[in-house]
C-alpha cells in the first residue's frame, strides 16, 4: 500500500529561528519532539549516519541541512518502506512552513498495523511536536487534541512497556 502523509503548519517567525528547533532534535534539550512520546534516539549526534529512532520505529539520518531539514530512511518495523522527514521553508512575510512528510510502501503486516494503529498515532504525534515548537517559539497553538482511540493505543503501548520493564 502507498502511504503519502504530510502535515504542515505556518509559524509567523523566522527560519533562522525555527531552524534552531530543527537541529535540537534527539538532543537532550529537544525543542521540537513531544515529550508525551518515546524520545527520538540516536546511537550518536544528529548527523547522516546517525541511526536509532522512536519507540518501535527504527531509521537513520539519510540526509542533514542544519536548520533547513532532516531525512530519515526507515530500517523498521518490518513493511515500513520509505522514509520521513521534517522541512522547513521561508515563506514572505517573516513567515516559515513546518513540515512533516512520510512517503512509504507497506508489505507484509505493515499493511494492516500502520491504516489501524501507527497512522493514528504517527499523526498525533506530528501534531503535537509542531504544538510544541510554536510554544517553545512563544507562540500559543490551537492545542491538538488526542482522538479516543489515540488516548485507547497509547494506554497498550504504556501496559506493554511496563511489562517489559518488569
Amino acid at each position: 500500500m502507498k502511504v503519502e502523509n504530510i502535515h504542515t503548519r505556518t509559524i509567523p517567525k523566522l527560519m533562522e529561528e525555527a531552524g534552531v528547533l530543527l537541529d535540537s532534535l534527539s538532543s537532550s534539550n529537544d525543542r521540537l519532539w513531544p515529550d508525551a512520546w518515546p524520545p527520538m534516539v540516536f546511537d550518536k549526534p544528529l548527523q547522516v549516519g546517525a541511526a536509532g529512532g522512536h519507540g518501535p520505529i527504527r531509521y537513520f539520518v539519510k540526509a542533514y541541512e542544519p536548520g533547513r531539514n532532516i531525512h530519515f530512511q526507515f530500517t523498521g518495523p518490518s513493511g515500513f518502506n520509505g522514509y520521513h522527514r521534517f522541512e522547513l521553508r521561508e515563506i514572505s512575510g517573516g513567515e516559515t512552513q513546518l513540515k512533516h512528510i512520510l512517503i512509504m510502501n507497506t508489505s507484509g503486516m505493515a499493511q494492516f498495523t500502520w491504516p489501524l494503529f501507527f497512522r493514528h498515532l504517527h499523526d498525533a504525534l506530528v501534531e503535537e511536536a509542531f504544538d510544541k515548537a510554536e510554544r517553545e517559539l512563544g507562540l500559543v497553538p490551537e492545542g491538538h487534541q488526542r482522538s479516543g482511540w489515540v488516548r485507547f493505543l497509547r494506554k497498550l503501548f504504556e501496559m506493554k512497556e511496563r511489562k517489559k520493564r518488569r
